[in-house]
């Protein structure tokens, strides 16, 4: 039978560049890491992709990049989606409705979203997951389209990216709206995870700290754990700032690693009794309770 909690801590942004890569590998073998979400198009994706093949232990899925970042489609056959330097275009409001009034755009959406799955297949590494950078994920459009991508590559789980805390500010396309209207998008998306089979966290953490996630914010989590599953994001990194990304020039990469591999995390983690795991495991737990 699944545990009343469960906890997934998870590392977003695998390849974007060798410190996450090397910090991940590091939080996995020496840490609390159960959990990465890889990049396809990013600068560091084969060295991730070898890391992640020596570490059989750590769950990896599929960071869906469609903003700010690099396309795994040559940029001619998307133009819609990028700039003039052959990137995505970094403006989520911009980008979401594009998508809602542009058939052009979603077709070259559809065919990016199809062609990061095929990447990652071609690792051979197991998809534990999926979620979007940026959370993006949350757009209804590009949600429909990983869900039906998805299953035909074995999509089983898909972080539902609210954190009741979380500043809206952080959720990208509709970021002006209320947290109230936020909730309520957010209980319809879980709704259509469930009705589609897949698998999603009750609880996240990591927005309103992003970046941020330190030692002491990590074990107030820990001790305020609630009942179901929960899943904590990181930016862990053996270098901070903007050595890894502009973008990134306030996160605090290191603090997020030292919380990883902090021997009081550990501790925490035993000595509540928490089950820690990869979405994987919580769908095979599934599976023996319904066989049971």
């Amino acid at each position: 039978m699944p545990p009343n909690r469960f906890l997934i801590l998870t590392a977003d942004d695998f390849g974007l560049h060798e410190s996450i890569n090397e910090a991940v590998e590091l939080a996995s073998r020496s840490g609390s890491l159960s959990a990465a979400s890889l990049m396809m198009g990013a600068p560091a994706t084969a060295d991730a992709v070898r890391r992640a093949r020596e570490l059989p232990g750590l769950r990896i899925g599929l960071h869906l990049v469609l903003t700010d970042g690099t396309p795994v489609l040559p940029p001619e056959e998307i133009p819609s989606l990028v700039n003039e330097q052959g990137r995505f275009r970094s403006n989520l409001f911009t980008n979401g409705t594009r998508y809602f009034l542009s058939l052009a755009a979603r077709r070259q959406l559809e065919a990016e979203i199809r062609a990061q799955f095929e990447a990652f297949a071609a690792t051979g590494l197991a998809l534990d997951h999926v979620n979007a950078h940026n959370h993006f994920h949350s757009h209804p459009t590009v949600l429909g389209l990983m869900l039906r991508i998805g299953r035909e590559f074995g999509l089983q789980a898909m972080r539902l990216p609210y954190e009741p805390s979380g500043r809206a500010g952080r959720l990208g396309w509709f970021g002006g709206l209320g947290g109230f209207a936020i909730k309520g998008w957010f209980q319809m998306m879980k709704r259509r995870l469930q009705y589609a089979g897949v698998l999603c966290n009750d609880w996240l953490y990591g927005i309103r700290h992003t970046g941020a996630m330190n030692e002491s914010r990590l074990l107030e989590r820990l001790r305020q754990l609630p009942l179901g599953v929960t899943e904590i994001y990181l930016h862990p990194a053996t270098q901070s700032g903007a050595a890894i990304a502009h973008s990134m020039r306030d996160y605090q990469h290191l603090d997020e690693l030292a919380a990883l591999r902090s021997p009081r995390v550990r501790a925490a983690v035993s000595q509540l009794g928490i089950a820690c795991g990869g979405y994987a495991d919580l769908v095979h737990l599934n599976s023996q309770r319904y066989a049971a």
